[in-house]
């Protein structure tokens, strides 16, 4: 009979493995991490031998989506939450089990996640039970995000609703990054209103606007026909750096330089 030698896997004689402790005898044997969800087992027969190969299934993983680090469960409840969508009290149902039982960072992974996917409505769902949890602290960025896939779907009453929850945040910190954001978001979906909301807003927070902020408020308000509430912008620039506002007009003249190019 022809022997076979097995080098590149650990092999055993499964008659020789008991079956009450058989996982931890071969885990102790090969120094592998009692892990069942990175062991993946299989029996072979060799001759007249039954034996059982093992390996590691961690090794054969894609590398996550830089940015998509989700877990099991948040896949599963975004799954979920996607499937009910459309039943009221299945979709109850599911943020009050699945949803609610996740920890902080899957919570949020979930939300930033149905944002991705453009699920408004079951994104404005998720941020709400998110702000009723004691851990929640009110960031400028998320908000941004919201505001930003809300208009891209045409959702401006919605996003409206958003904004003055922004307002009424009382411990929000003053994350220039995250204002400019909202500004620039504002302004892309020309709602002008709220983009001046949005700058007294993050003033009043003690959040000071810094050049970009000016330069996004500016050339947003005039590419928008808003010529006197673009003065009324350059003049609160002036309080800050002077009468000398030549950033205000660096992208108006990288514009022209790239029309002279082309």
């Amino acid at each position: 009979m022809s022997s076979f030698s097995i080098q590149t896997r650990p092999v055993f004689n499964f008659a020789s493995v008991s079956k009450s402790n058989d996982y931890n005898r071969l885990c102790s044997s090969c120094n592998v991490k009692q892990s069942a969800q990175t062991v993946t087992w299989r029996q072979v027969r060799v001759g007249n031998r039954m034996i059982i190969t093992m390996r590691d299934r961690s090794k054969n993983r894609k590398p996550l989506q830089k940015g998509r680090n989700l877990s099991i469960e948040a896949i599963q409840t975004v799954q979920a939450l996607k499937r009910v969508k459309n039943d009221d009290a299945s979709l109850h149902r599911v943020f009050a089990t699945n949803f609610s039982r996740l920890l902080r960072l899957d919570m949020i992974a979930v939300l930033k996640e149905l944002i991705r996917q453009n699920q408004c409505s079951l994104a404005l769902k998720a941020f709400a039970d998110v702000q009723k949890e004691h851990w929640y602290k009110p960031k400028v960025l998320l908000y941004a995000e919201l505001i930003s896939v809300l208009g891209r779907n045409e959702m401006f009453d919605e996003l409206e609703l958003v904004f003055r929850k922004l307002e009424d945040e009382i411990s929000l910190e003053p994350d220039i990054v995250g204002f400019n954001a909202v500004l620039e978001s504002l302004l892309s979906f020309g709602i002008i209103g709220l983009a001046m909301d949005c700058f007294y807003l993050m003033k009043s927070k003690g959040c000071e606007p810094d050049r970009s902020t000016f330069k996004i408020l500016f050339s947003g308000l005039e590419s928008k026909g808003e010529t006197s509430l673009a003065v009324t912008v350059r003049k609160e620039a002036e309080k800050i750096y002077g009468s000398s506002l030549e950033f205000l007009e660096e992208n108006e003249d990288e514009a022209d330089n790239t029309v002279m190019s082309l």
